[in-house]
């Protein structure tokens, strides 16, 4: 049985949250597909522009890390 969101999530114990996405049947969100060659990296400023956008909707800070 799921867990209630306000019962898994606490600001007073934990500040940051890692979240995390899967795509079905291997598919490639971001990245090289290594099989195809093809190149699925032009996703990626699409999501993180997104994510953004709906942190100001929502009104929460999202930290953004960058291993460049």
């Amino acid at each position: 049985m799921a867990t209630a969101r306000k019962r898994q999530v606490s600001l007073t114990d934990t500040k940051y949250y890692h979240c995390i996405s899967r795509c079905v049947r291997r598919a490639y969100l971001c990245g090289e597909d290594k099989v195809t060659g093809q190149s699925y990296e032009h996703r990626r400023g699409w999501i993180e522009d997104k994510l953004l956008e709906l942190a100001k909707v929502f009104c929460i800070d999202v930290c953004v890390c960058s291993d460049e």
